[in-house]
């Protein structure tokens, strides 16, 4: 994708790391901890996220987490300096409410700054500081990041992009038929218009507020950018099986490369 030339360089971009969730697809492990908390390889899955913000010259950070374990992230982070950041917020979803909901709690610490929201479980195989970067330079809107995979059985667990002349028209979720092989990661960036967005969502069947529908939103109106990321990409958080995935990939190959 060709960025639009608007913004200046010194555009603020904050960084918000969803670590909620009950993660019940990881069941027994995440009956003793947040999944977030679980070992990748050598240290806790949620210093993936923060690494590759940090790498991406994104240091004033939120984490949103819930449930019975969030003390243990401050035990870990502290106030984030050990960690590359320069100041670590902490915010309390009290109920699984959906993606779309922790971001909202966001608010006040994003202010009138850019934001991108980095779903803690994501751990890619390639560091996202271009798209940080093209990011700023937006005249406005959001931007997702996309990864190519071939295998239709996994795509239809996941959201599809559909994706014609360089311009994203809709995302599906867990399609049958999936619309391409794009699918949706969980790393999203958004102007600060995004919060009054998440007040006029409706719960969907499943009671959260979905940030898919945050998604189409700027997609029909045509302030949607994408960019499709090369090198490896996986949900520790999917299932038991694609969680030992990445922690094997992450042994033998490491991640966040610049």
């Amino acid at each position: 994708m060709t960025a639009h030339a608007g913004l200046p360089p010194e555009t603020q971009v904050k960084g918000v790391v969803l670590a909620g969730g009950t993660g019940t697809r990881l069941h027994p492990l995440t009956l003793i901890t947040n999944k977030h908390l679980l070992p990748i390889y050598d240290r806790p899955m949620v210093t993936y996220a923060i690494e590759s913000l940090v790498q991406a010259g994104v240091t004033e950070m939120m984490l949103v987490t819930g449930g019975t374990h969030a003390g243990e992230f401050l035990r870990l982070l502290g106030n984030g300096h050990d960690w590359g950041i320069e100041r670590l917020f902490y915010a309390y979803q009290a109920r699984a409410g959906g993606i779309a909901e922790a971001l909202g709690l966001a608010e006040r610490f994003v202010g009138d700054d850019r934001v991108v929201v980095y779903l803690a479980d994501n751990i890619f195989e390639r560091g996202i500081a271009p798209s940080v970067a093209r990011f700023r330079d937006q005249d406005n809107g959001a931007r997702i990041l996309l990864v190519e995979l071939e295998e239709q059985e996994h795509l239809r667990h996941l959201g599809v992009a559909e994706v014609e002349q360089d311009k994203v028209r809709g995302i599906v979720e867990k399609p049958a038929q999936p619309p391409s092989h794009l699918a949706v990661t969980g790393v999203y960036f958004y102007e600060p218009s995004v919060f009054e967005v998440v007040k006029k969502l409706v719960p969907s069947g499943r009671g959260e507020l979905e940030i898919t529908d945050v998604n189409n939103y700027y997609i029909e109106r045509s302030e949607m950018e994408y960019d499709v990321l090369s090198g490896y990409w996986g949900d520790a958080g999917e299932s038991i099986e694609a969680y030992y995935e990445v922690n094997d990939f992450v042994r033998h190959h490491g991640v966040n490369r610049l």
